[in-house]
């Protein structure tokens, strides 16, 4: 059996060296290399052609994990590499964006081993990957109804897409930073998200922006 070629990317090296020796001990998975940035894996990518990239979403530096997994399903052309996300985030919208750049799978570092070599094995014949965890948020997303926004919350998410902050918001409707802050925390809330970055991510996601 041709075994798994695997690219690893995270920035911490010690998780790095961490997950070589784990993965070492997979029967059918090889480490071809790691990577330390977004940018590393592209080159990596390019120059050593692997089956799959297993892909942490924080990365120091420039390109985050879903930058960087964009780039890497959308660029080659449907002959890149699959991306198996593996991080500690579980919230809807690092969820949501992992999977619109074209992740594969999405796995939490909590995994147990046998489920991460099971992961990447599925990862690298296009079958989708997901933690339990993971699966059961999407599955709640899935059956749950959107979320009822006010006229003016929609107005306050056109502003967050076009990258306004508090200050530019409340010129722009009329009113205090602190009314704004008000609001957003709202928005969040029926969204389930924590920064402005999800909200977005959410309201493209289903469709609340206009």
């Amino acid at each position: 059996m041709t075994p798994v070629r695997l690219l690893l990317c995270d920035d911490h090296a010690v998780v790095r060296a961490g997950l070589r020796a784990l993965l070492s001990s997979a029967d059918g998975i090889e480490v071809v290399g790691e990577a330390a940035t977004g940018e590393e894996a592209l080159a990596m990518a390019a120059r050593l052609s692997p089956d799959v990239v297993l892909m942490d979403l924080q990365l120091d530096g420039g390109m985050d994990g879903v930058t960087a997994t964009r780039r890497l399903t959308s660029e080659c052309g449907g002959t890149g590499p699959r991306v198996l996300v593996l991080t500690m985030f579980d919230t809807d919208a690092d969820i949501t964006r992992a999977i619109e750049a074209g992740a594969t799978g999405y796995l939490l570092k909590a995994e147990q081993p046998d489920e991460l070599f099971t992961a990447i094995r599925h990862a690298a014949s296009g079958r989708t990957a997901l933690s339990a965890p993971v699966a059961d948020r999407l599955m709640t997303r899935l059956r749950s109804p959107s979320p009822t926004l006010s006229p003016r919350e929609h107005e306050f998410l056109g502003q967050l897409a076009r990258g306004s902050g508090n200050r530019e918001i409340a010129r722009a409707l009329f009113i205090s930073e602190a009314t704004v802050k008000t609001h957003l925390g709202r928005i969040y809330g029926k969204l389930g998200v924590e920064t402005r970055a999800g909200a977005v991510a959410v309201a493209k996601e289903r469709r609340l922006l206009d």
